[in-house]
């Protein structure tokens, strides 16, 4: 019988396991690294030692994480960007660079969705994901390189399971991760020679994030009980990989995306589950 899923609850600590000044002397540059998911790995790199910069549409959105990553002892920048914009995101990474000097850490991780039937879904609803998971997340990837490949460095895109998944009313998301995941693979394959890894994380469901409230609508209960580990991620166990992937220790990893959802897409739930 599986345990209560209040009981399922993770390690309290997820930092630990890292030296030190693991990554002292590198910067990082976090899209969508006010909030959720982006501001738990602009936290983690920065406690890892890495300076950091948070990029949002919303400005409303940075001033509070960058304080946090100051508090830290790190340089924080933040700026406002619509990654979709290509002359606004080549201009956010020059002011990145001359911020801190360089860049070794690009992580794409700014998106949009929202839950809409395929037969109901308009043409630019559809649009706007693919453009600011997919095209926002190349545009990056393509104003970073340069910088990237000075010393090496490594982008870590933030998909998601819906690209191995079938899941009703996510066409448009799903469609874009997959995009993002094969993205993944053809810039390793490109950049690789230069130095420049690409590696992506596909989180599952990961509780407390704006996230999980448009898309969960109050079923977390739920959702949690159809995962093996009976519990919704947490925004910290994908910083943690994301701070494995950024170090020397995965320095032979790239073109891999690392699915991270306790078991979820192996679940196939019973008859007797529902009783």
């Amino acid at each position: 019988m599986a345990r209560s899923v209040s009981s399922a609850v993770p390690p309290a600590d997820f930092q630990a396991v890292f030296r030190e000044g693991l990554l002292k002397g590198n910067a990082a540059l976090v899209t969508g690294g006010g909030t959720g998911i982006g501001r738990a790995i602009s936290l983690a790199l920065a406690e890892a030692g890495a300076d950091i910069v948070i990029v949002s549409r919303d400005p409303e959105h940075l001033t509070a994480t960058r304080g946090e990553i100051e508090a830290l002892g790190r340089r924080a920048h933040s700026c406002a960007c619509d990654v979709r914009d290509a002359g606004a995101v080549e201009s956010m990474v020059r002011g990145s660079e001359a911020a801190l000097g360089r860049l070794d850490i690009l992580v794409n991780n700014a998106a949009g969705n929202f839950l809409c039937a395929a037969e109901s879904l308009s043409a630019n609803g559809f649009r706007a994901v693919l453009e600011i998971d997919l095209v926002g997340s190349f545009l990056c990837s393509r104003a970073a390189y340069p910088l990237l490949k000075r010393q090496g460095g490594v982008i870590i895109n933030i998909t998601a399971t819906l690209a191995e998944l079938g899941v009703p009313q996510q066409v448009h998301a799903g469609s874009a991760k997959a995009g993002v995941d094969a993205m993944t693979r053809h810039l390793a394959a490109e950049w690789g020679p230069h130095g420049v890894r690409v590696v992506a994380i596909a989180p599952g469901p990961i509780g407390g994030t704006e996230g999980m409230r448009r898309l969960g609508r109050g079923r977390e209960e739920a959702i949690a009980r159809a995962i093996p580990l009976q519990r919704l991620g947490r925004p910290e166990e994908i910083a943690s990989l994301a701070v494995y992937l950024a170090s020397g220790a995965a320095a032979w990893i790239t073109g891999t995306t690392f699915i991270v959802d306790g078991g979820q897409r192996l679940r196939v739930r019973s008859w007797a589950e529902d009783e």
